[in-house]
């Protein structure tokens, strides 16, 4: 079962690391680069896998998982890294990244964006694999929904048995409520982000949640399933998990916040070869 107490904690901890920068333990820095869909992430922990800093920008360099923006992906990393350096007093060197179940074969440009900003990727993963990383389930399925993709594991005592995705993800929440209001894409994503007003979009944006539960619905095989485990950007819609368990008849949790635990997951697994 999941340890809401513990994880709702860390992220918070992962979460204040944006704007207050926490004191390592030891030498050892381990990095995660999430270039994500909708916003790249840079997440930095100590040894013990405590958080000590992270930086983000809202960026459009991916679609569905697929980067598209070599060069602007690039210069946000390279920003990210210097920012998160000069707040650390400290070069990084190694980082992992982490990709949507389905898109490895997008993994050599992922490396490439790292490698080009200055670090020595040492681990490549999926997604939803690195948000188990803080999660720590033994079974169930790990849903992470970002700005482009729904990406799936199904976890069997600890180990990942299978790993889905499809192109559905807050993007598609964007152009629905650009239609609905009459406005930009970029308009429709600044009132996705506002949490105050979750309650009022709720019902327009559901039937593209019910999909996304369609999707994880269609891929698992519920009298094996213990519980379903949301993370991702998206997963920050207020209600969501309702809808989920709703559509696929199965037990689902969603941390307060969870938008950085995959990017957290990612940084847990660098490995450092200092």
């Amino acid at each position: 079962m999941l340890d809401l107490k513990r994880i709702n904690k860390y992220m918070d901890t992962v979460g204040s690391s944006e704007k207050k920068t926490f004191k390592p333990k030891g030498q050892i820095y381990k990095t995660g680069l999430d270039l994500g869909t909708a916003t790249i992430v840079l997440v930095v922990l100590d040894e013990d896998d405590n958080p000590l800093a992270c930086e983000t920008q809202v960026a459009e360099v991916l679609r569905d998982g697929v980067l598209i923006d070599y060069s602007g992906a690039l210069n946000i990393v390279k920003k990210l890294k210097a920012k998160i350096e000069k707040r650390l007093d400290t070069e990084l060197h190694e980082c992992a990244i982490a990709m949507p179940p389905g898109t490895g074969n997008s993994a050599r440009a992922h490396r490439y964006v790292a490698e080009g900003a200055g670090f020595n990727v040492t681990k490549i993963l999926d997604e939803p694999t690195a948000a188990n990383s803080v999660y720590r389930i033994e079974n169930g399925v790990i849903v992470d929904i970002g700005g482009g993709t729904t990406g799936l594991s199904v976890i069997k005592d600890g180990a990942v048995t299978e790993i889905y995705d499809e192109a559905t993800g807050g993007t598609h929440l964007n152009l629905v409520l650009a239609g609905n209001y009459k406005i930009t894409v970029a308009e429709a994503e600044k009132i996705k982000r506002t949490r105050s007003r979750h309650g009022e979009i709720f019902p327009i944006v559901r039937p593209v949640l019910e999909k996304m539960a369609t999707i994880v619905d269609r891929h698992v095989n519920k009298d094996e399933v213990e519980a379903i485990y949301l993370c991702g950007g998206t997963c920050r819609i207020d209600g969501i998990e309702q809808v989920f368990e709703a559509v696929t008849g199965i037990k689902t949790y969603r941390p307060k916040d969870p938008f950085l635990v995959t990017s957290a997951g990612i940084a847990m697994n660098c490995k450092n070869l200092s």
